[in-house]
């Protein structure tokens, strides 16, 4: 008989628990900076268990909030560096337009912090894009720099090139227990593995990892309608592939949003999906009852009539992704407040893939010690009062 195998052990400089887009990111950063980091992942790569799975997301400049406004140009810069290191396009340039009631202080507040912003009428935007339809009193708000990121593609480049500068990747490894300490220890089902630095970016399971350290977050992960809808006239010559992005601001059709890109994943279907989503375990958002009614594919169905009226007005596709949302929307982007050395990034809210380079960064800073290089107080723990007890 085989030898039973013997569970890993070993010491690295740093340890990064979840390897989607942010962990990858953080311990691809401490690479770069010649630390010997192992990634933990629980499932076994790819998968689509998670939130950074598929093949596209948004990039844009257009933020209403300043502070990720100010993050942008160094995650596009980080963006680029990645795409310079693994050979290959991460990004297709659509411009990206957001739509709003004139005067929306949402609207108004992108307007402001893009430096080059244009405002189209209901006109012009039919004459650019004919695909989209304003109504009146709404405008739209231009913004150049939007476009896609290739998903699946920047999560292989950012694990490749962490891989290649001597990081070590571990999937299907469950993380088990954290002991504290000046070095900790995490122990997984395949090994025991301790390190003096620890970066938590697990997703949806972050609360249920923190839990046992004292740390109460409130992360609520939802489950997300992905939607595909079908272009009536698919070969009408620019159709789909010079459309732009867009988000809407304060529309009343969309009260929690509504974003869309172009025909790009599947030939001929326009990705179009709402910004909210079902609360639910990530264990088992799976068990949803069949025939359980899905009122944010109702929600979509009347805003492509109204705004989109070349696409069929039911979903040609329906998958599904997780959000892990903060009651702010903004980011959890801290140390642990007992243990100084244990990073959490957590709660990106369904915005986060377009800036992980740069929450990669500050993830990477903040376990060494460093001063972040972008402000943290936006992001702080502490805006959640209550949120430490007695670690079990």
């Amino acid at each position: 008989m085989a030898a039973p195998s013997q569970p890993h052990q070993a010491t690295y400089d740093a340890i990064v628990i979840g390897a989607g887009i942010q962990g990858s990111f953080a311990a691809y950063h401490l690479a770069q900076r010649h630390r010997d980091t192992l990634l933990l992942e629980q499932f076994l790569l790819p998968h689509s268990r998670g939130s950074s799975h598929g093949q596209s997301r948004i990039t844009r400049s257009a933020y209403p909030q300043a502070h990720y406004a100010r993050m942008m140009p160094d995650s596009f810069r980080l963006w680029q560096r990645l795409e310079a290191e693994a050979g290959t396009s991460l990004y297709r340039r659509t411009g990206l337009v957001v739509l709003g009631p004139a005067g929306d202080p949402q609207l108004e507040s992108c307007r402001q912090n893009l430096e080059a912003a244009e405002v189209l009428d209901a006109t012009a935007l039919a004459r650019c894009f004919p695909g989209l339809q304003l109504h009146t009193g709404e405008v739209a708000v231009w913004d150049s720099t939007g476009g896609v990121l290739f998903a699946d593609r920047a999560l292989r480049a950012v694990q490749d090139v962490f891989r290649r500068h001597g990081g070590t990747l571990r999937d299907g490894e469950k993380v088990l227990h954290i002991e504290p300490g000046a070095v900790l220890t995490v122990t997984t089902t395949a090994g025991v593995y301790r390190a003096p630095r620890l970066i938590i970016a697990a997703g949806a399971w972050t609360g249920s990892i923190v839990a046992p350290l004292g740390l109460r977050l409130p992360l609520q992960p939802l489950r997300i309608d992905v939607c595909y809808w079908r272009e009536k006239e698919p070969e009408t010559p620019g159709v789909g592939r010079t459309s732009p992005c867009f988000i809407t601001r304060g529309l009343s059709r969309a009260p929690h949003g509504i974003y869309g890109l172009p025909a790009l994943e599947y030939p001929g279907l326009v990705k179009v999906c709402c910004h909210h989503g079902s609360p639910t375990d990530p264990e088992e958002r799976d068990q949803v009852e069949p025939g359980a009614p899905r009122s944010t594919i109702a929600l979509l169905s009347s805003f492509v009539s109204h705004y989109l009226p070349r696409l069929e007005p039911r979903p040609a596709v329906v998958e599904t992704c997780l959000y892990t949302n903060t009651p702010d929307g903004d980011f959890i982007l801290d140390r642990h407040p007992k243990f100084s050395n244990i990073i959490i990034g957590a709660g990106f809210s369904g915005h986060g893939f377009k800036l992980a380079p740069v929450v990669g960064k500050v993830l990477c800073e903040l376990s060494l010690g460093e001063e972040p290089s972008h402000s943290m107080a936006p992001f702080a723990i502490t805006r959640f009062p209550g949120m430490l007890r007695a670690a079990m």
